[in-house]
């Protein structure tokens, strides 16, 4: 794969993943949002309510992941986004992409590693959460530095077990399905639809948006895809389908099962669900109850992937201090960059209790403006793939975006939506979202010297295989 030259001292990353190992990656840095997070759309907009928007998203995603496959496979960096978005919009664009794609990653795992604290806690009364919660951030950079083969081949495994426990779930509920279980009170605590279901189906958008968020972290691992150009489209494309079918089957059996008022405002659905099917005793219960462990584990692990190859890719182009582009000489994985990401996080963990902003804990909050992140994201990735459409014609797209114009057109109608809801619903988070935008730009052009001495000829330039 040539590309320009990292910065001295640095090493090339090592190309080893499969199609399969891609797509574990696609699914396992999502499938937590499939076992929680979810339902509480349901207590806005009802569950036939939530079902459009969810339907909504997730016509949003597959448009999205089919146009974001073509930026994907015509430059597979491991800066994901922010290399479209530079080579599109130049460095200012590619600022912006990097730091919403850089909010997204960073953001999310503190409060993932929280659950999995929270959970073990429940079994291991004694086990303090946010000791838990290290102790996962501990023991997935570990296994992240080393070696990407050995981090995606655990991602392919709990992926997996993971998605063979929601079918376990859906078949257990499956007898005492209920349609009109499903139904009852569907549009927002009514029966029929009226206008009146409106606002609480967009109140509901970021509760969809969970059942996708992050999938776009495959883009990030494609310099080290064997063969980016055939696998990375595989590996979305099925990887999309599976989440669609996931959550559309888990929503409509847990909302089936019995009250579903009971689960809207929870944070474990699924086994409430199924303990109204076949009581708090049953074996299938304890089952779905710990691995659903490898939900949470799956996505935490996936996560800290991709925010390390963003940190190592803005470093290694001197939009962030150059000295974590480093790699490691044995591994060939970016170690620093691990590290960094996992002392953010660590540093949210133990400041949980001690910051709170609009009456929510730190890490409810850095869950929002991880999604603020990703929507910023996607705006900018389909404003990327449009504007090289019409710029360079002549670049080699190995996979080109199916309907263009009309699938990225309506991705980014959809990004546009969700992002006018958000901050509607989100102003003080949007706020400090774009506070911390403004302070990044200031550095952005505080470092520009930096960026021309160490990278003369830039990574926009096309990457080829």
């Amino acid at each position: 794969m040539s590309t320009s030259q990292p910065s001295s001292g640095a090493h090339a990353l090592k190309p080893v993943l499969s199609t399969l190992q891609l797509w574990g990656i696609a699914v396992g840095l999502v499938i937590s949002g499939e076992y929680f997070g979810w339902s509480f759309g349901w207590a806005s907009a009802g569950t036939l309510g939530f079902t459009v928007t969810a339907l909504f998203i997730a016509a949003m995603y597959t448009t999205f992941i089919f146009s974001f496959t073509e930026l994907t496979t015509a430059i597979p960096h491991a800066g994901g986004p922010f290399a479209y978005s530079k080579r599109a919009f130049g460095p200012t664009g590619g600022y912006l992409a990097g730091a919403a794609t850089l909010v997204e990653f960073v953001f999310a795992p503190p409060a993932i590693a929280l659950a999995i604290g929270a959970y073990l806690n429940v079994q291991f009364p004694s086990l303090d959460p946010k000791l838990a919660a290290l102790g996962a951030y501990l023991v997935f950079m570990t296994l992240n530095i080393v070696g990407v083969q050995i981090a995606a081949t655990f991602e392919l495994f709990i992926t997996i077990i993971a998605i063979f426990e929601l079918l376990v779930f859906m078949g257990v509920v499956s007898p005492g399905f209920s349609m009109a279980n499903f139904t009852k009170g569907g549009w927002s605590g009514q029966d029929d639809f009226s206008w009146a279901a409106i606002p609480g189906m967009f109140a509901a958008i970021p509760f969809a948006i969970w059942f996708f968020l992050a999938i776009e972290g495959v883009a990030m691992a494609a310099e080290e895809a064997k063969d980016p150009k055939r696998s990375i489209p595989i590996a979305y494309i099925t990887g999309i389908l599976t989440l669609v079918v996931l959550a559309v089957g888990v929503m409509v059996f847990a909302g089936g099962a019995g009250d579903w008022t009971k689960l809207a405002n929870i944070n474990d659905p699924l086994p409430q669900a199924m303990k109204l099917i076949v009581g708090e005793n049953s074996g299938w219960l304890h089952m779905l109850v710990w691995l659903g462990l490898f939900g949470l584990v799956a996505s935490f692990h996936g996560i800290i992937l991709g925010y390390s190859r963003q940190i190592y890719a803005l470093s290694r182009e001197a939009f962030l201090p150059s000295y974590f582009a480093k790699v490691h000489p044995r591994f060939k994985t970016p170690h620093r960059a691990i590290l960094a990401g996992g002392v953010v996080g660590i540093a949210a963990i133990y400041s949980d209790s001690l910051i709170t902003i609009g009456g929510q804990s730190l890490t409810a909050n850095i869950v929002t403006m991880s999604v603020f992140g990703a929507i910023l994201m996607y705006i900018l990735s389909m404003l990327s793939l449009f504007k090289l459409r019409s710029t360079e014609p002549g670049m080699a797209r190995p996979f080109r975006a199916p309907l263009y114009p009309f699938f990225p057109a309506f991705a980014l109608f959809g990004a546009l939506v969700c992002m006018a809801t958000m901050i509607y619903y989100n102003p003080l988070i949007f706020g400090l979202f774009v506070g911390f935008l403004v302070l990044g730009y200031v550095y952005f052009k505080m470092t520009g010297q930096q960026r021309a001495d160490a990278m003369p000829q830039g990574m926009s330039a096309p990457i080829a295989k």
